[in-house]
């Protein structure tokens, strides 16, 4: 191998590493804008929010269904990856469940918008539905399962049961101001506690 095969293979992964970066910070800002002003905002507002022009978006998602599915995977996948580490850096598995609920709902409340754009094509949207289940109900089990462990709550539900409870709390917040899903769903997570 020659000197300059070793620098073109130290290029190619860099570049990969960049494009992974742009492509996160186009669905961290499609998603942000999908909270703000729902998913059939202008594309040029999801650039405007990421900095980059519009050739970037649709180099990267020709179609707006293409964006959607992606920041709904990348949101599924964001907030599968986050229990682990709640977990691990929280103060106790209650809490680390508290944390992990609050990303579940702003999750949900982006869901929402999405789902009602992915439901005109029913067999993409049970396989993004069957995706989501697959990632988070074990990661809502093993948060679960840590916080009955440690004594902080005793817990019949199963994680199923907790993630529709949340997500039925969630539906409200569709077109009322008034409507503070996230206060519900606080009292929710504080009501599984054991009483001391």
């Amino acid at each position: 191998m020659n000197g300059s095969d070793e620098g073109t293979g130290q290029v190619a992964p860099s570049r990969r590493a960049d494009a992974r970066r742009n492509k996160e910070t186009l669905l961290e800002a499609a998603a942000a804008v999908f909270v703000t002003s729902g998913v059939e905002a202008p594309v040029r507002d999801i650039a405007a929010e990421a900095g980059v022009g519009l050739g970037t978006i649709y180099r990267h998602f020709p179609t707006r269904a293409d964006l959607i599915i992606a920041v709904y995977r990348h949101q599924v996948d964001a907030c599968a990856e986050a229990g682990p580490a709640l977990l691990a850096t929280s103060a106790t598995p209650h809490a680390a469940l508290g944390r992990w609920i609050n990303l579940f709902v702003d999750f949900l409340v982006t869901k929402h918008g999405l789902a009602a754009v992915l439901q005109s094509d029913n067999a993409g949207f049970d396989t993004l539905h069957a995706y989501f289940l697959d990632r988070l109900v074990p990661v809502c089990t093993r948060l679960l399962d840590a916080a009955t462990g440690s004594g902080e709550i005793q817990s019949d539900l199963t994680a199923y049961e907790l993630m529709r409870g949340v997500g039925n709390l969630c539906i409200g917040a569709d077109g009322d101001p008034d409507y503070d899903a996230r206060r519900l769903v606080e009292r929710l997570i504080a009501g599984l506690r054991q009483p001391r």
